[in-house]
């Protein structure tokens, strides 16, 4: 399945609405019911209106009523396999378990493979807030 959803975030990154930044990035989340969602990234002239890829594939499941996901793959033209930023990362800490497994890749196919608490150790949870 991870081939399937590298290739899956290579493709849709041909959809990204990108005029400013030229940075095109796709994401392919796999669902536990087997369903892959994809998602690029959105931007706007007012910048903190962008969402990216992973938020976009993140978002379009949880509408669709998808709650429980086992993989993501995300995928850019970057020298190193792309790193998601902060405020995807917290996302995914909201929604993926601390387990799951996040590959990260680049155009050159080189692979990083991390779990969600390895993105983001110490995320701020719903049960700080308790």
């Amino acid at each position: 399945m991870k081939e399937k959803l590298l290739e899956e975030a290579i493709q849709i990154r041909a959809r990204a609405y990108v005029p400013y930044s030229e940075f095109p990035v796709g994401a392919a989340l796999l669902t536990s019911s087997g369903k892959i969602y994809t998602g690029c990234n959105i931007e706007n002239a007012a910048y903190p209106s962008t969402c990216c890829a992973e938020r976009v594939a993140i978002f379009k499941a949880i509408s669709d009523g998808e709650t429980e996901f086992t993989e993501m793959a995300v995928a850019a033209d970057t020298k190193r396999p792309v790193p998601p930023c902060g405020t995807c990362r917290q996302v995914m800490s909201e929604f993926f378990a601390p387990d799951m497994t996040i590959h990260l890749t680049n155009l050159n196919k080189d692979v990083q493979t991390l779990t969600t608490d390895q993105l983001l150790p110490f995320s701020f949870q719903k049960e700080d807030m308790d």
